[in-house]
């Protein structure tokens, strides 16, 4: 997921777990993930990956660990707030996150296999903030979302956890989930407001490394 403009803002069900503390000691953990990765190019919108739903994590392994260090490499070189394994062109369900809620709090984390907890209609309250996406580089749009959301799923080692998000996390939570089966948030637009945002990225000039499309 892009940072919010200065401007501005179906599944399985996920294993019960604890919700996890992403705030303690997260500038360190951040620094150690992308000190260890490498940042890989961003895959933008009409690439295959993007459109389909990915595979589930099954091995919490190396590779994994590895995976996910190259994606928080990959978050800070695109200096978003969030990025999911298919946008490094990997066909895998986790996404990372380094990413500010309302209140400053700064919260770094990694879930893997995320299914979004569903809402009571009496406890869903629409924001409807600016949103963009590493994906759809240079473009933003408002899009309503609720105001929080809890994403359940599993960590690097595969035990099962639970994050909580208000706000502007609570976007990017949704956000990423999205990604990992098949949607992009312009998906979510009317046909209208996507032919916007697509002319806007069509407009601007990434600010970082992208995979053209054939």
């Amino acid at each position: 997921m892009a940072q919010q403009q200065e401007t501005t803002a179906g599944a399985a069900a996920a294993p019960e777990g604890e919700f996890v503390d992403d705030v303690t000691d997260a500038a360190a953990r951040e620094e150690a993930h992308t000190e260890r990765g490498t940042a890989r190019p961003v895959t933008v919108v009409g690439n295959p990956v993007l459109h389909r739903e990915c595979r589930e994590v099954t091995e919490f392994d190396d590779e994994l660990a590895a995976l996910i260090d190259d994606m928080f490499a990959s978050q800070r070189a695109a200096e978003g707030v969030g990025i999911a394994a298919n946008q490094i062109g990997v066909d895998l369900k986790v996404f990372v996150y380094d990413c500010h809620d309302d209140a400053g709090e700064r919260h770094v984390g990694v879930v893997c296999n995320p299914v979004l907890d569903q809402l009571p209609a009496e406890r869903r309250v629409l924001d409807d903030g600016s949103e963009g996406c590493l994906s759809v580089p240079g473009a933003y749009h408002p899009l309503a979302r609720p105001d929080q959301a809890v994403v359940r799923g599993q960590d690097a080692q595969g035990k099962p956890i639970a994050v909580r998000g208000t706000g502007y996390f609570a976007r990017c939570l949704q956000h990423e989930t999205d990604h990992l089966y098949g949607y992009l948030y312009i998906d979510r637009l009317s046909k209208r407001e996507r032919k916007d945002v697509l002319r806007q990225m069509a407009d601007s000039t990434p600010r970082y490394e992208t995979v053209p499309n054939e």
